[in-house]
């Protein structure tokens, strides 16, 4: 069956099999987030979902690895979302990861139980959007989850098996509270230990509620070298044990990526050139979502 667009995954999954089980997002209510706005949640019935996995099967049986779309596939029972799992494993023999993004309500709605039994299916790693670790700025933004919440996900997940992705969004804060989205993102993170760590900088869209914000000048948008120094202060504050990090993404004006906390002086310094002058930045006109 086609694909429903626009279609949203994060950059590491470029060459997965696009396995579409929701459209949208069933909360829809982050004021900063353009992805859904014109497309309504629903969940794919399971014979459709099945003829998808049956269709992929035909052209290519070395499929390594499966992200579950939209933006909320986990909103799915267990009852629709085992048979899928179940049918993927089947039919591409050589797979090694099943992801998803990932609400805190989706995974804490569910036991310790029903997560073992999708980890053991080959869901081995989730995408979450903590944004921010300051619950003020969360609830300005109007994101539903909380970050206790999310703090509480990757545990859980993690004692199932399944490895965590955490998306933080350099900028969400504006120039008002910048200091406090630092902190409390670092505190965050810090409690979380999560696999994997990127730091995205916010792109206002029009159409957002945020925009309009910006637009009025109720919302003050970082310049680059205020979001520089918002990632420098993150990264200062972090204490992680083992974590992949990564601030490549095309939203971002620097690109790094290390592993912590091994590479944390030197990814300081890249920042702290770049802040001098003495290392370039990537131009407006080159970043994108």
């Amino acid at each position: 069956m086609p694909v429903i667009h626009p279609i949203i995954r994060p950059p590491s999954e470029a060459d997965s099999f696009l396995l579409q089980i929701t459209t949208g997002c069933s909360s829809n209510t982050c004021s900063f987030c353009g992805a859904y706005r014109d497309k309504k949640f629903t969940i794919k019935d399971l014979p459709e979902i099945i003829d998808d996995i049956d269709l992929m099967a035909t052209r290519d049986l070395g499929v390594r690895r499966v992200f579950l779309m939209d933006g909320d596939a986990l909103a799915v029972k267990n009852k629709l979302l085992l048979p899928v799992l179940s049918r993927l494993k089947r039919s591409f023999p050589r797979i090694k990861r099943i992801s998803s993004y990932a609400n805190d309500y989706n995974i804490l709605s569910r036991s310790a139980e029903e997560l073992k039994t999708l980890s053991d299916l080959g869901l081995k790693l989730i995408y979450i959007g903590l944004e921010s670790g300051s619950q003020k700025i969360l609830d300005a933004c109007g994101k539903r989850s909380t970050v206790k919440g999310m703090i509480e996900t990757v545990r859980k997940a993690g004692e199932a098996g399944i490895k965590s992705s955490v998306i933080a969004l350099l900028g969400l804060g504006g120039r008002h509270s910048s200091r406090e989205h630092a902190v409390k993102t670092a505190e965050a993170v810090n409690a979380m230990q999560p696999d994997f760590l990127s730091l995205l900088s916010l792109m206002l869209i029009p159409g957002t509620p945020l925009y309009e914000s910006a637009r009025q000048g109720r919302f003050i948008e970082l310049n680059p070298s205020e979001l520089l120094m918002e990632m420098q202060d993150i990264l200062s504050m972090l204490e992680l044990k083992r974590t992949v990090f990564f601030a490549n993404h095309a939203s971002n004006y620097l690109s790094l990526e290390g592993r912590l906390p091994g590479d944390k002086n030197r990814m300081l310094e890249t920042i702290k050139a770049a802040l001098e002058g003495r290392k370039s930045l990537r131009p407006e006109n080159s970043r994108g979502l």
